[in-house]
């Protein structure tokens, strides 16, 4: 089980999450941020301090977002899992479900 960034965070990338994040697992597109599926303990820290309340646990995650599960999951099947998302810095792309989205009002 993980979490999972949906669709709010689009073109926001507030970041509290990343700093909230006690295993570093949290990496930046392009237009939004990931959850990296393999590196994610499960412990919820990053969700209270979303300020757009787009993070949210694996089986609750809104049926109109249900596919930013496999958003988060797909996003790092190029990179595989790099032990942190500090020393990756911003990945220069987006899953195609975020890069076809028109950009979002903030």
């Amino acid at each position: 089980m993980t979490y999972v960034i949906a669709q709010p965070c689009v073109d926001v990338k507030d970041r509290s999450c990343v700093d909230e994040c006690p295993v570093d697992c949290i990496y930046e597109g392009d237009r939004m941020l990931y959850i990296h599926p393999d590196e994610c303990i499960d412990c919820g820290a990053c969700e209270p301090v979303c300020p757009v309340e787009a993070i949210y646990y694996e089986d609750d995650v809104p049926d109109q977002w249900a596919e930013y599960y496999n958003a988060n999951v797909d996003f790092f099947d190029d990179i595989g899992a790099p032990g942190g998302a500090a020393s990756h810095g911003v990945i220069p792309r987006d899953h195609p479900l975020i890069a076809r989205l028109p950009p979002q009002n903030q």
